[in-house]
């Protein structure tokens, strides 16, 4: 874990990984499943969600965000990047790969380019019933784009996100390798 905080406190240091501007899957989602079922916001956590451009995206339109980050760096660009909204967003270093569910239950998780198969059940526990989970990460396709993850501990099989959380309704499911390999997943737990 040290020397993976170390990786992106470097990573995050030399400009990595800047652009707030959210990944246009959370915009359409936002707007087919997720404003729908939350028009007033909620409690939302944004896992391994790095200098906050989903969860200031999602801060704006109300929700109350936590932002959890491996690295101390990226959250403190968090939070100069979230100043003014600081009381709708807590920020918290946390290694992703020991997510844990605590008493905190969430109405929305959002997990981007982060796969830890491990925290799978976790994320499941910490939904609140009727709540949300948004994932998208890189499929075993990827590094034939010549960037990203190349280990396959860090790459989906085919349909494998789809499979992976039992637990919930899958409402979308989508795969490509139009410009990378990619799988989204929108899950909702039963109420």
């Amino acid at each position: 874990m040290k020397d993976e905080r170390a990786q992106w406190d470097r990573r995050y240091g030399e400009g990595s990984h800047r652009s707030l501007d959210p990944d246009p899957f959370l915009v359409e989602s936002y707007k087919e499943f997720i404003q729908p079922l939350f028009p007033h916001g909620g409690a939302a956590l944004d896992l391994a969600g790095g200098v906050g451009r989903h969860a200031i995206w999602l801060a704006q339109r109300g929700w109350q965000v936590t932002l959890t980050d491996i690295s101390e760096v990226g959250i403190a660009q968090a939070r100069e990047n979230a100043s003014g909204m600081a009381t709708n967003i807590t920020f918290e270093v946390q290694d992703a790969g020991t997510f844990a569910a605590g008493k905190q239950r969430y109405d929305l998780i959002t997990v981007f380019f982060y796969l830890q198969r491990e925290i799978f059940p976790e994320l499941v526990k910490a939904l609140r019933p009727g709540g949300l989970l948004l994932y998208k990460t890189y499929t075993r396709f990827h590094p034939k784009f010549g960037r990203g993850p190349t280990h396959p501990m860090h790459l989906l099989e085919a349909n494998e996100l789809l499979r992976a959380f039992p637990g919930l309704t899958a409402l979308h499911y989508h795969e490509t390798i139009r410009d990378r390999g990619v799988a989204e997943f929108v899950g909702r737990k039963p109420e």
